[in-house]
């Protein structure tokens, strides 16, 4: 069976690359990797995968998200973290009171890099901004931005999704970075 290390803290990430990943084992790598000043989510990516590579020497994937919502001139951008550690999903919504117009779309892009090439993944997940927090906290969270977030084709927030959701979710989205990473990858081994 193949296998890929995947550089990253955040166990929503794990989760989903575990669950893509067919006939792909995925080896978690807990590192915090550090982000240079950037809204461009390729270049994240690419920083963080080179930095992976140099902690585990070997062939890995590093994956970066950004999230964009329209009314806002794309605001956070690449810098969701600082977003929710600063005004948060309450100051979102608070952004977004009375406005029409709540399409926002999650960009995605996945790092691979063998030492001497680095290949690029990227998926746009789209859709809008609830009107308030909804759902519970689950393991395959990638962030809290999932309260507030209604994927097109839905009523209901990523927080509100049960297993059924996510399949048909998986089902009618683009193909995710992940899921495009294990095609190649598997097609190239």
């Amino acid at each position: 069976m193949n296998e890929i290390v995947f550089v990253t803290t955040n166990k929503g990430k794990i989760a989903s690359a575990q669950k893509e990943l067919k006939n792909i084992k995925v080896l978690p790598i807990s590192e915090e990797l550090s982000e240079p000043r950037s809204d461009d989510i390729q270049e994240i990516a690419k920083h963080k995968v080179l930095q992976a590579y140099e902690i585990v020497k070997r062939p890995c994937i590093a994956l970066d998200a950004g999230f964009f919502i329209s009314h806002l001139n794309g605001f956070p951008r690449a810098y969701v973290n600082h977003m929710l550690d600063t005004i948060g999903i309450n100051g979102v919504l608070k952004l977004m009171n009375n406005e029409d117009n709540r399409s926002c779309e999650f960009r995605s892009c996945l790092a691979y890099y063998d030492g001497e090439e680095i290949n690029f993944f990227e998926s746009k997940s789209k859709g809008i901004i609830s009107d308030e927090i909804r759902g519970t906290e689950n393991e395959k969270k990638w962030s809290d931005l999932w309260y507030i977030f209604i994927p097109e084709k839905f009523n209901k927030t990523l927080a509100e999704f049960n297993e059924a959701d996510f399949d048909e979710y998986s089902r009618i989205k683009e193909a995710s970075c992940i899921t495009q990473f294990g095609k190649w990858f598997h097609s190239k081994g």
